[in-house]
């Protein structure tokens, strides 16, 4: 009886273990929709984050707002973004659209509002969509928010693989940077 035990202890541990890994694995970021300029009312932290260089894609505006039990933060270093709290609706919104139009191959903007688990706006994003003959998509950023303790949403904000890709020399052409 007692080596029975021994073996199913184990086995057992191992399945909770499994039970809470599908758990965190079925997580699902935070939903996203289509929103027009009139939707946006209030006041805002703006995040510029990217625009740091002539050929930054990695380029977004969020629109943070103040008030709710909500507050934005990028997964990334502090100088990869830009906090400009306590802004009007309408400025906000004009300086978010001066910002992501800064690339040369820039095409026009898209805003979402962000939703959080209950379908309420927490926020709105602005991100550049490029020429589509440029890198061959008009919307190459992956942008997810992850709800986490105490309100904070946690923003990844990344190239899609195929803009990576063209990006990186040497990435995928079998060359290992040599040419």
């Amino acid at each position: 009886m007692k080596r029975r035990f021994v073996r199913v202890l184990p086995l057992a541990v191992l399945l909770a273990f499994c039970i809470g890994s599908i758990a965190f694995a079925f997580e699902t970021p935070l939903k996203t929709a289509e929103a027009s300029p009139s939707e946006i009312a209030g006041i805002f932290t703006l995040i510029l984050y990217g625009g740091n260089y002539a050929d930054d894609l990695e380029t977004v505006a969020l629109l943070d707002l103040e008030g709710d039990r909500y507050r934005f933060e990028p997964f990334a270093p502090d100088f990869d973004y830009r906090l400009r709290p306590g802004m009007q609706a309408k400025e906000a919104f004009a300086t978010a659209e001066k910002f992501v139009i800064f690339h040369n191959a820039f095409w026009r903007s898209q805003l979402s509002k962000i939703l959080d688990r209950g379908g309420n706006v927490i926020g709105f994003e602005l991100r550049p969509l490029y020429r589509p003959f440029v890198y061959g998509f008009s919307d190459i950023l992956d942008v997810n928010y992850w709800l986490k303790e105490d309100g904070k949403i946690k923003v990844i904000i990344r190239l899609i693989p195929e803009v990576e890709r063209l990006k990186l020399p040497g990435f995928d052409d079998g060359s290992g940077g040599q040419n």
